[in-house]
């Protein structure tokens, strides 16, 4: 609540009932994020069997390979793999 609170006395929420209602609504769109990918996983390995740690290892690879650093520099070991 003091998160909320805070939100509040800096002007970024209206009072501690609007907070907690958006915080709300961030938590249920996230759990629904959560709960569409879960699904889509589970028919993915349904069809093409289980996702290794090599693959996931190999995934995380090819996409740092790829990503463009917007803020500062990587930092180093920070998603070893």
């Amino acid at each position: 609540m003091a998160a909320g609170h805070a939100a509040v006395a800096a002007g970024t929420a209206d009072n501690l009932s609007a907070w907690v209602n958006e915080a709300l609504r961030r938590q249920s769109e996230h759990d629904s994020r959560m709960t569409a990918l879960g699904d889509f996983l589970a028919e993915y390995e349904a069809e093409h069997g289980r996702i290794t740690d090599s693959e996931i290892v190999e995934a995380t690879r090819w996409a740092r390979e790829r990503a463009v650093v917007v803020r500062g520099k990587p930092t180093a070991g920070r998603f070893a793999g």
